[in-house]
């Protein structure tokens, strides 16, 4: 199977900013606890007249811009999301409408939570190995600010809103990006409710456990990525691990002894943005210039399912 490559990247976010100042007003917590135990100074919200669509559409067009790629050469679109605004028409259709691509091709939503990005590359990778065109569009993006739980200071505090998105070439010769995709079911630690559930519709989470399991899965992830890829630390270029708590990624970055030119954390700025987290920080990156044509990354992502994941991407 032929691989992919990100060819370029884009992202947006809403305009209101929430800081833990803004939550000391409506919960009982602090900024410093939630700075403490996660990291996170401020989220973005979506205010009056901004929807996930929207900001999916201004994400995948800065992507495009990026990659030098025009709507009728894309040969497939996934939005990765557990929040879309409509179940019908999916988010990757009206995105499909909203840019003008092509109507031959497959759009769909993808939702494996916060590792429903790598869900989506991989399963993008697949679906351009059989189609004639070679580019790709993938998209995470989130509204959690619309689901969130105000009663429950544990998770309200955590969630942000935004999206990231990424334009990928399928070339023969190029390497696979080496998914490493798992889940097991479990409607405990981690849930959101849908329309036929007869309770509300807001997250729940059990915190201590999810952290538990995501300080197991993230180290497991990057060693299954290595031995797949016959590569060592040294030979990536960049780690990107989920955004959901400032001192897991501190733990992955202390078993690996990675250097901090090699690792990045926005969580204080955005907060736990699930599925749009990887794609963000990989815009970010490749804006400020720290990624390009050629970097190795290694991504892992984790949440609710419970969903893991982990690829090693390159760029074109």
């Amino acid at each position: 199977m032929n691989g992919i490559k990100i060819r370029g990247t884009g992202r947006d976010v809403p305009g209101r900013i929430v800081t833990n100042r803004d939550l000391e007003k409506i919960v009982d917590t602090s900024d410093q606890w939630i700075t403490s135990r996660t990291g996170i100074q401020a989220r973005r919200h979506c205010g009056e007249g901004e929807h996930i669509s929207s900001i999916t559409a201004a994400a995948a067009r800065r992507a495009l811009e990026d990659a030098c790629v025009t709507p009728d050469q894309i040969g497939a679109c996934i939005v990765a999301t557990a929040t879309p605004e409509t179940l019908v028409p999916s988010t990757a259709c009206s995105l499909q409408r909203d840019l003008g691509l092509l109507q031959d091709i497959p759009c769909f939503d993808l939702n494996a939570a916060c590792t429903g990005f790598l869900f989506a590359l991989h399963t993008m990778e697949c679906l351009l190995n059989a189609s004639p065109r070679k580019f790709g569009l993938v998209v995470g993006a989130e509204n959690l600010s619309r689901v969130i739980n105000w009663e429950d200071r544990g998770t309200c505090i955590l969630f942000g809103d935004g999206a990231g998105a990424a334009v990928v070439e399928c070339r023969e010769g190029w390497p696979s990006i080496s998914a490493v995709l798992g889940c097991h079911g479990n409607s405990e630690l981690l849930r959101l409710p849908g329309p036929g559930a007869e309770e509300p519709c807001v997250l729940s989470m059990e915190g201590t456990k999810v952290f538990k399991f995501a300080v197991e899965a993230v180290p497991w992830c990057v060693d299954q990525v290595l031995n797949r890829t016959g590569r060592t630390v040294e030979d990536v270029d960049f780690f990107v691990f989920h955004q959901a708590n400032a001192r897991i990624i501190d733990l992955a970055v202390r078993k690996y002894h990675i250097p901090a030119e090699k690792y990045y954390k926005n969580i204080q700025e955005y907060g736990n943005t699930s599925a749009a987290s990887i794609p963000l920080v990989l815009s970010e990156l490749r804006q400020q210039g720290k990624i390009g044509p050629g970097s190795r990354v290694l991504a892992v992502g984790f949440g609710g399912g419970l969903t893991w994941g982990g690829c090693l991407i390159e760029f074109a």
